[in-house]
């Protein structure tokens, strides 16, 4: 029973399964996947990925805009909180800062972030959070806007343990993504070794950062065994104990029975 807590199913190349989305779905869960939470990153596509994922009750998503994505449609709380009362809607986002891809004047961005908190707290549900290269500036908004009162998730978590050990602190778990696989990675291993086991979640990020073997192939949720082995491997933790928990932490978060 694993739980991959971010893919973007909607997003997901099929034509390594026919053109036919039935068919991944059954592949995904022969890989023992039962459960998946498919990440919203505009408004714009909202409508065709909720239809996507609408009849399927191993599927929960999200609704927010992606920090990387400038020149979209603009979400403001009562529009995000009017399409997280849909019922397969558990969590704002993917929202955040960027501060890799994108370059300038970041303040769109940092607005666009603060609004997202706004409407989680609103609407009472968790944040998933986006954070590259913006350590200091997500935990000072995380901070500054009380962020503390909904938690959420840091997710495919590459920063420093300092940043997670704050994050932890304002109720947040940590996300580890195929990345860990990654022979270069050896900064996130040594971080992912020291996340309390309650506040552990793991992820895709599907179709992309396809695992080791499977590395620059497209990703999909059924991979996120090979995420749950490789921390196994390193926390020197049972693999059942790290597919247990983490199931047990993302129905935690997100709500779910």
């Amino acid at each position: 029973m694993l739980f991959d807590s971010h893919c973007h199913l909607d997003r997901i190349d099929l034509a390594d399964f026919n053109n036919d989305f039935d068919q991944l779905m059954s592949a995904i869960e022969a890989d023992g996947v039962t459960r998946m939470i498919c990440i919203g990153v505009t408004l714009d596509n909202f409508d065709n990925m909720y239809q996507r994922i609408e009849s399927l009750p191993q599927v929960f998503c999200t609704v927010g805009v992606h920090p990387d994505y400038e020149d979209t449609t603009e979400p403001d709380v009562d529009g995000l909180c009017e399409l997280a009362q849909r019922d397969k809607v558990v969590a704002i986002g993917e929202t955040g800062l960027d501060y890799f891809h994108q370059s300038g004047d970041l303040q769109w961005q940092r607005d666009r972030f603060i609004t997202h908190i706004r409407a989680a707290r609103k609407c009472k549900l968790p944040l998933v959070i986006h954070t590259r290269e913006a350590r200091e500036d997500t935990i000072e908004l995380l901070h500054k806007h009380n962020a503390i009162e909904v938690g959420g998730v840091l997710h495919c978590f590459t920063e420093s343990w300092e940043m997670a050990q704050a994050a932890i602190e304002l109720g947040f778990y940590i996300s580890i993504s195929g990345i860990v696989t990654f022979n270069q990675a050896r900064n996130v291993r040594e971080m992912a070794c020291k996340i309390p086991l309650d506040k552990l979640l793991i992820e895709t990020d599907s179709p992309w950062l396809s695992p080791v073997p499977h590395r620059g192939k497209p990703n999909h949720p059924g991979r996120v065994a090979l995420v749950a082995a490789k921390l196994a491997e390193i926390r020197h933790e049972s693999l059942e104990i790290i597919v247990a928990q983490s199931y047990s932490n993302a129905n935690r978060l997100f709500g779910l029975n």
